[in-house]
């Protein structure tokens, strides 16, 4: 079998230089962030050839978390030589959208008056064309059959009646089972392999300290009464459990936010219609929601304890799995499974669609048309969400003004 490596190990510092530019420059969101990383590694720099590509990206959509983000994190790991590569990447990626969110949270009391209030809102209708262009696309790759549509459809309405954080878990859960004994068609021939340098002492660790953090990061914040150890359970639990890419993280989130009343549904529907306004991954939204939820005087640190909450999960996945992925990629009744649950993704995320993402912020026939032509100019026009933040929360300011 083929051994599938990079041309040869470069430096940490070459790594951060070149996730630092994509951090800059990468709008679009999690599926055009992989054809960036496409693009300059595999075409430009060649650090890795397609097949290893491929044979990474397969690994970061098997896991939970944020796939670009994880994605990115393995390249560096196999190019800056270890973990600290890996560090290198994530820090490079992430470090400009995390200072812009920041800086919106730092920002958010000088945004008064009508024009801003409706500039506001007017980030509300982009969600809601985000959120609707995600599910169209995640709908038409995940739920190609009739099994994964009705698990799609089941996960619905587990949504609407169990709500919360338990209903959303439930119904990945229940999709996996599914997948397991309905979605076992031909998978694609798997080639070559991958070599990391990472142990399977080492490996094992990361997996454990994802475990040990899920565990008991909930108790501890129970026993002390610390905000900040509630506050980075909240954050750690939503990173562990996205399956399907960061819109996803919208409902795990906002269940862990908003009913405790740290936040409100206005101001987390404000951090996340300004977060599609930055490069870089989707996940940075804690910043903006960790500062918001934070006590006043302690903005800056509610941001980094978030920002670590949301991540490290994916991380430690991804770093475990780097040594043990081959073993397992290539078992069918795992590529079933995922499957499964990647079909109840799309009817979780399509309940949030609706609630909260409609129900509060499409009030009026003129909300509904600005939140439609938003995603016409998503995906007939092509236009980048950037600027379709720009256009809507122009729109909201002058009618609001």
């Amino acid at each position: 079998m083929d051994v599938l490596t990079p041309a040869r190990t470069g430096t940490r510092l070459e790594v951060l230089r070149a996730f630092l530019v994509l951090g800059l420059t990468s709008f679009g969101g999690p599926a055009a962030h992989i054809g960036y990383f496409r693009t300059a590694f595999v075409v430009r720099r060649r650090w890795l050839d397609e097949a290893a590509f491929a044979d990474l990206l397969a690994m970061c959509q098997f896991l939970p978390g944020p796939a670009s983000s994880q994605l990115g994190f393995a390249l560096g790991v196999l190019r800056g030589g270890g973990l600290l590569g890996g560090l290198a990447a994530w820090i490079g990626f992430t470090l400009p959208s995390e200072l812009m969110m920041l800086g919106f949270a730092l920002g958010a009391g000088a945004l008064t008056g009508s024009a801003a209030g409706g500039a506001l809102h007017g980030l509300k209708l982009v969600s809601v064309a985000i959120v609707a262009q995600a599910v169209w696309g995640m709908a038409r790759t995940l739920t190609p059959d009739r099994a994964r549509g009705a698990v799609a459809v089941v996960a619905i309405g587990m949504v609407a009646i169990i709500g919360g954080a338990a209903g959303q878990i439930g119904a990945i859960a229940l999709g996996a089972l599914a997948g397991f004994f309905l979605c076992r068609g031909a998978a694609a021939p798997i080639v070559g392999t991958l070599r990391f340098p990472v142990t399977r002492w080492q490996g094992s660790v990361g997996l454990g300290g994802f475990v040990a953090l899920l565990l008991v990061a909930p108790v501890l914040g129970r026993v002390t009464g610390l905000r900040d150890l509630a506050l980075f359970d909240a954050f750690y639990r939503s990173g562990a459990l996205v399956f399907g890419g960061g819109h996803v993280v919208l409902p795990l989130l906002r269940a862990a936010l908003v009913p405790p009343g740290w936040l409100s549904d206005a101001a987390f529907l404000n951090g996340y219609g300004l977060a599609q306004a930055v490069p870089g991954p989707l996940f940075t939204v804690a910043a903006y929601l960790g500062a918001a939820a934070a006590p006043a005087a302690h903005p800056v640190w509610g941001a980094a304890v978030a920002l670590v909450g949301i991540f490290l999960p994916g991380l430690l996945l991804v770093y475990g799995m780097l040594s043990f992925w081959d073993a397992l990629r290539t078992r069918r009744a795992a590529q079933a499974a995922m499957r499964g649950a990647n079909a109840a993704v799309v009817g979780i995320l399509g309940a949030a669609l609706y609630s909260p993402i409609m129900a509060s912020a499409v009030h009026t026939p003129r909300d509904a048309l600005l939140a439609l032509a938003g995603l016409l100019l998503l995906m007939a026009w092509k236009l980048p969400p950037w600027a379709v933040v720009v256009g809507l929360a122009s729109a909201g300011a002058v009618f609001g003004a």
